[in-house]
């Protein structure tokens, strides 16, 4: 984790969140001695249909457009001396330009409007659509105050499966000298209804989550030096994930295979937690 590892990539317009992901991004290219890439789409439509400037753009959209490419990369190099940085001025509309240009990036990194309330179902299509179909982990940024220097990295599991959404989030963990929080959520069937199961019952339950969540944290164990707590809620996983939001730098979901021809392309807890979350969340996709 000392060298080099890859590229980040950004996407980038000219609204408040799309800088504040440029600037998380490039503290994660930093941190992964890595370089940043900021991607800048102008997408197809009519006022960009005839070809004056040979790359099928209107002078004026085109002298706007490379503009915010300049800008953006300007401001990243002052902030960030030493950091590698390239940009690319995409003919596409932004969550295809995005996913096209991130063949040999090793995270992509996009920014959300960051309402609170109702209005943070707002998250955008874009986002959503990227942390959808990336073949490779996707952060969402969105603003919040800073987060207190020891504020760890959470990573929501489900099972076994999500080996790679753990060895992600303890790999960030390690490059923030920070802890690492695996929390597996579940609402207990047993203990539905007015009539309280029996003790045995719900004690055998609870351990066979025990167990789950003791072997989907197994991954951890790859990193000694980082601190792994696990962390068994009753709750639902949605409401136990943004509730660990307020207290984390990051927080790291698997995102799972669509289950039969109508399920979502990211489940309803990453859609949750992506809407509502009040930290940075990334989407791992599992294998």
């Amino acid at each position: 984790m000392t060298g080099s590892d890859g590229t980040v990539l950004v996407g980038v317009d000219d609204t408040p969140h799309s800088w504040l992901a440029a600037e998380w991004a490039a503290a994660e290219a930093e941190l992964r001695g890595g370089a940043l890439r900021i991607v800048h789409a102008v997408g197809p439509g009519p006022e960009v249909g005839y070809d004056e400037t040979g790359a099928g753009l209107t002078r004026q959209v085109f002298e706007a457009a490379t503009g915010q490419v300049d800008e953006a990369r300007a401001r990243i190099e002052a902030a960030h001396p030493g950091l590698r940085v390239d940009a690319v001025l995409a003919h596409d509309s932004p969550a295809e330009a995005i996913l096209d240009s991130a063949d040999d990036a090793d995270l992509i990194v996009v920014g959300t409007r960051g309402r609170g309330g109702f209005a943070g179902l707002l998250l955008g299509s874009v986002s959503l659509k990227v942390a959808a179909h990336a073949d490779r982990p996707v952060a969402v940024v969105r603003e919040r105050p800073e987060p207190a220097e020891a504020a760890g990295v959470v990573v929501g599991v489900r099972d076994d499966r999500d080996a790679d959404a753990v060895r992600f989030a303890v790999v960030e963990a390690a490059r923030r000298r920070t802890g690492l929080r695996v929390v597996h959520a579940w609402t207990p069937v047993v203990w539905a209804g007015e009539l309280a199961p029996p003790p045995e019952l719900r004690e055998d339950e609870q351990h066979r989550h025990r167990v789950l969540l003791s072997r989907a944290a197994r991954p951890a164990a790859e990193y000694p030096q980082v601190r792994v707590d696990t962390d068994l809620v009753v709750d639902s996983p949605a409401a136990a994930l943004v509730e660990a939001s307020q207290r984390a730098s990051l927080v790291v979901l698997p995102r799972h295979p669509v289950e039969g021809r109508l399920g979502l392309r990211l489940g309803s807890v990453t859609h949750a937690v992506l809407h509502h979350a009040e930290c940075p969340v990334a989407v791992v996709p599992t294998r």
